[in-house]
């Protein structure tokens, strides 16, 4: 018998990623690192998407807890089968009223939903024109779809519409993708723009809302919310400002069955947990209740930038609550990084193929639980590094 022989690890040696091990720390920004020796270390979370600290309050706990007593912790099976429990109804009926959609369908993560939302509007026969910088998920869906991919220069309007005339005399059906904040680079999407040049062209538009919702729009409805008539299908998430996980679509009726009937990532995997489906309606609730939070939070994270401006030479990308440190070389993100969590900062370096070759960059996800103290912490150890 032949045994199967693994293809040698082609990435260099100073790109490879090791696991890190994480547990939580008492105050609700912190996380402590268990190292070589078992030692715990406090440091101050400046990288997760848990913006709001959702993931750590008691009332999203305490309904996570009490739907898994009564629903069980995992549902078992799909939603055709028998995963389909009153929670997911639940949270898709307030997702709808929420943002104003026909139909929401949730899944187990973000890069599921992802990958459904893009499968259910295009195929081989289809051109898919998406923004450089969208997310890994995204381009997987495309990949899977056998559409032919096009690729605009980040929010450059121009660029789009040139792709656009390229193709719109073509007897393919066109799909733009963009994301409305982008995770990376902390940019914001000229959305009502891009919206006017879809509407002039007759051609779809997906937008990935991940990190803007809780936070950018109308009462953190996201960017999409005043748009949306115009756009075809939106995705979320609940693993960022809602601190539970899973995903849904938010699109209109007809879509939506057709996703129910059609897409293989809804219909062929194990239901979301009841459990963080109850967490995240709770954390949805919580929202609703605190509508400045997102104002807030932005308030917070221009006060950090401003500062990191001020006292450190390195530029600084970022509209939103994510920003990035660009260090250029990856050598140099890495020792920022090292010497950040040395000092109880931990803040990750993220280097190619992530972003592209001399970008690599530490970025700063801000939360609302940041205050000014850590601020000036953060500020005095940045300016130790040399």
């Amino acid at each position: 018998m032949k045994l199967f022989k693994m293809h040698k690890i082609k990435i260099p040696k100073n790109r490879l990623r090791k696991l890190k091990t994480f547990t939580l720390g008492q105050k609700p920004y912190e996380l402590q690192n268990l190292n070589s020796n078992k030692i715990k270390n406090r440091l101050v979370d400046l990288c997760s998407n848990d913006y709001f600290g959702l993931s750590r309050n008691d009332e999203v706990i305490k309904a996570s807890h009490a739907t898994s007593l009564s629903e069980g912790l995992g549902s078992g099976s799909s939603r055709f089968i028998s995963g389909s429990r009153p929670i997911h109804k639940l949270l898709e009926k307030q997702l709808e009223e929420w943002l104003n959609k026909e139909k929401v369908l949730l899944f187990p993560s973000g890069f599921q939903a992802n990958i459904a939302a893009v499968q259910g509007l295009v195929n081989r026969n289809s051109i898919v024109i998406a923004d450089k910088f969208i997310h890994n998920s995204l381009l997987v869906g495309v990949k899977a779809s056998e559409s032919k991919l096009v690729r605009f220069a980040h929010n450059d309007l121009k660029d789009l519409e040139n792709k656009i005339l390229k193709f719109k005399d073509t007897k393919n059906s066109i799909l733009i993708i963009v994301e409305s904040l982008y995770s990376m680079e902390g940019s914001i999407a000229p959305l009502r723009e891009i919206v006017e040049i879809c509407k002039k062209y007759n051609v779809e538009l997906l937008v990935d809302e991940a990190h803007a919702l809780g936070i950018l729009g109308p009462e953190g409805k996201g960017l999409s919310f005043d748009l949306s008539g115009d756009i075809t299908m939106i995705t979320g998430t609940f693993g960022k400002s809602f601190g539970s996980g899973g995903a849904f679509i938010a699109c209109n009726s007809k879509i939506g069955e057709y996703l129910i009937q059609t897409s293989g990532a809804f219909r062929y995997t194990t239901a979301l947990s009841p459990a963080l489906a109850a967490g995240a309606l709770k954390s949805l609730e919580i929202i609703k209740c605190n509508k400045t939070w997102g104002i807030n939070l932005l308030s917070t994270s221009k006060m950090w930038k401003k500062e990191i401006l001020r006292n450190f030479s390195y530029p600084i990308r970022g509209d939103s609550q994510i920003l990035s440190i660009i260090m250029g070389q990856e050598e140099k993100a890495i020792l920022l990084q090292k010497h950040l969590e040395k000092n109880g900062f931990l803040a990750i370096a993220i280097r190619p193929p992530t972003v592209p070759v001399n970008e690599s960059r530490i970025r700063l996800t801000i939360r609302r639980d940041l205050n000014l103290v850590i601020l000036k912490e953060f500020i005095s150890v940045l300016k130790d590094f040399k």
